[in-house]
């Protein structure tokens, strides 16, 4: 009998939690174990969960009571030609996904963009943001509290910066609700996502504001961040890095490449993703943004719930006398070159496809430069898709490819 044999054993038996078995072995012994147990309690075979390339060790910040990984088959689309803030040359972009025919499609847009010239792309908003929500007896105390808090900003951004080494409290913005404040703190994270680091900042800043007025903190997080649902106000306000990427490609090149012209494009656009996702009351007006962004969160190593705030996205197609012109504005894309996912190595390898694994210099240059080129595959994406629609494409691409 192994040492993994033992263990999961022992914690059948009840002498051990599957937590706990990091402190009597190493982490790919205490991996094994779980595996071992919940092969026996469930009758799986967990061969191919536990077939995984790297140290267990590595991913005990990311993820606990570790049985394997889950291998999602990745590849590439590109190379794509951006025109960027930060991001400048010819990318490869990883994407990780299960989706048949998506890979195909976003690297179709790539090639296009790419014959056209490139895709210029702008980071232009970065805030990550945390909002707490505080009691209080009525709207005189909220006044009281609005009041400190707008007079006090200094005081707060001190509080909240002496957790963090890179952090910075960009802005708080109130709103009272009855008897409820909401404080909503926006931080420049640099090349963090930073989830983490605001929510440490934000509960230094919160035990001050509970310090100095009448106001008592109910939740460090009172969903006016949002974090991972649906929010108009990251759609509108923008949450991580705000960014656009557009592209002027000529009409042979839609005609020759695409399959279509750009008067087609245009108006499958406008029914589809404007008519149609205003009648749905949707948040996202566009076509399928969340496909390429949710695959290059899993290959580069982001939050993929986050997705959820990138599909806050909305595409925009013109049909001029020569070209088309595209354009695809993600008002929430919430990204990191460090910390997180990024240090596992399956994601610092695909990171380093980019050329942007770590901090950059200037700070925050590197996250910039992946949302640059996220939008510009996101772009793509919405290119070749809405091509495929404009041109009755779809359904056939899916026979030959998606299976």
């Amino acid at each position: 009998m192994t040492d993994a044999d033992e263990l999961a054993e022992q914690v059948r038996a009840g002498d051990l939690r599957l937590h706990e078995l990091e402190e009597h072995t190493d982490h790919d012994t205490a991996t094994e174990a779980r595996r071992k147990l919940l092969e026996a309690e469930t009758d799986a075979t967990l061969d191919t969960v536990g077939d995984y390339a790297f140290d267990a060790e590595l991913a005990e910040p990311n993820i606990e009571n570790m049985v394997g990984a889950a291998q999602i088959p990745m590849g590439i689309a590109g190379p794509v030609t951006v025109d960027g803030g930060s991001a400048a040359g010819n990318y490869y972009l990883p994407l990780a996904t299960t989706e048949g025919a998506l890979l195909a499609s976003v690297n179709r847009g790539c090639s296009v963009i790419s014959g056209a010239g490139g895709a210029e792309a702008r980071v232009t908003k970065t805030g990550m943001t945390r909002a707490p929500v505080f009691r209080v007896q009525g709207v005189a105390e909220a006044e009281t509290v609005v009041n400190w808090v707008r007079d006090n900003r200094d005081k707060l951004a001190e509080a909240a910066e002496s957790t963090t080494n890179h952090g910075e409290l960009i802005d708080v913005t109130t709103y009272v609700v009855g008897d409820s404040v909401f404080l909503r703190f926006v931080y420049d994270t640099k090349d963090a996502m930073g989830m983490n680091m605001v929510t440490i900042a934000t509960r230094e800043a919160a035990s001050l504001v509970e310090e100095k007025t009448p106001a008592s903190l109910v939740a460090l997080s009172g969903n006016l961040c949002t974090d991972k649902k649906p929010a108009a106000i990251n759609a509108v306000e923008g949450r991580g890095r705000s960014v656009t990427a557009d592209v002027r490609i000529p009409r042979e090149t839609v005609e020759d490449r695409l399959h279509t012209t750009p008067e087609a494009i245009e108006e499958a656009n406008t029914r589809k993703n404007l008519v149609g996702s205003a009648k749905a009351g949707s948040l996202g007006f566009n076509a399928h943004a969340a496909n390429v962004i949710a695959a290059a969160f899993l290959a580069t190593g982001q939050d993929a719930a986050q997705v959820v705030e990138g599909s806050n996205a909305i595409t925009t197609v013109e049909a001029r006398d020569d070209e088309l012109y595209a354009s695809v504005s993600i008002a929430s894309l919430e990204v990191g070159t460090v910390g997180g996912g990024t240090k596992l190595p399956t994601q610092s390898e695909a990171l380093d496809v980019l050329g942007l694994r770590g901090g950059g210099d200037p700070a925050g240059s590197n996250t910039d430069a992946l949302a640059e080129i996220i939008a510009v595959g996101a772009l793509a994406g919405e290119l070749s898709l809405l091509a495929a629609l404009a041109s009755r494409h779809l359904s056939s691409a899916h026979e030959e490819l998606g299976r």
